[in-house]
């Protein structure tokens, strides 16, 4: 039993991009296609595709990583800012830009996972699941 799968998602994603993996493999859940969808969405990754692996009866979320023509990483850093000690709550007004508008933050609001730029948009709040640039 895993007791942050959020995190072990950015930590899998933390480690492939440093050992330039362009696939990363990780059990699917619907906050975890969430987050990948902002993630496409905002341009750090390429794209992701779900499959039933054989013999095993969840499915499968494969991340295509995203990196620069010279091999240069796109997600430099990724970071848990919610977790299940702390949770981290956030109104549409108190969401702050990650390094002036070079980052983002994922937040899971009332009406799913979203990035902070379309949260402030939509004036939504909700759970800050991470940042990353």
């Amino acid at each position: 039993m895993m007791t942050d799968p959020i995190a072990d998602m950015l930590t899998r994603i933390r480690n492939a991009v440093r050992v330039e993996r362009p696939v990363v493999e990780m059990p699917l859940s619907k906050v975890k296609r969430g987050v990948a969808e902002v993630l496409k969405r905002e341009g750090y990754i390429w794209d992701f595709h779900e499959e039933a692996a054989e013999g095993n009866p969840q499915k499968q979320l494969f991340i295509d990583l995203k990196y620069g023509p010279n091999g240069e990483r796109v997600i430099r850093h990724i970071k848990r800012v919610s977790k299940p000690g702390r949770r981290v709550y956030s109104r549409s007004s108190d969401l702050r830009p990650i390094l002036n508008g070079l980052g983002i933050s994922i937040i899971s609001t009332s009406r799913g996972v979203i990035s902070d730029r379309e949260a402030r948009q939509k004036k939504l709040g909700g759970e800050v699941l991470c940042e990353l640039w």
